[in-house]
């Protein structure tokens, strides 16, 4: 098989079948189609079309694609302070994309949370101030 080459192109110049595939690819995604059937006939192309490129065209979003930061916390086991922390999150704008929390060990338990920046309201310095702030937060850092 030969080297497989890839572009960047503005969508703009290209015939409307491509951002047609694209448009079925997250209704499938998004679970707003069951079927690649249905969510070719959303967006209103044949199902052929949609199998012709699904697996050529991809959606490039280059302004989140690095966007992101890792909060590294060590949280108190007592209720309600990993869901102050998810507030805080949301509060500043951080679209969460991964959370991961640890058994609580001598009542603490640690705690990673991957989020995305792009769209935040308040510097990455702000929120994390303030998610210190949150009772029963012994600790947060940010690591790459």
């Amino acid at each position: 098989m030969g080297k497989i080459n890839y572009y960047l192109v503005n969508s703009s110049i290209l015939p409307p079948v491509y951002s047609k595939v694209i448009e079925a690819k997250n209704y499938l995604a998004a679970g707003e189609a069951s079927s690649a059937t249905q969510a070719a006939k959303m967006a209103g192309i044949s199902r052929s079309a949609y199998y012709k490129y699904k697996d050529a065209i991809f959606e490039y979003n280059g302004e989140s694609s690095d966007e992101t930061v890792t909060v590294n916390a060590k949280l108190k086991d007592n209720a309600g302070v990993l869901s102050a922390l998810m507030n805080e999150l949301y509060m500043a704008g951080a679209n969460v994309l991964s959370v991961s929390q640890s058994v609580p060990v001598n009542s603490v338990a640690d705690v990673s949370v991957t989020v995305r920046v792009t769209d935040m309201a308040v510097s990455t310095q702000d929120m994390l101030e303030n998610i210190r702030k949150i009772n029963g937060v012994n600790s947060a850092h940010l690591s790459d």
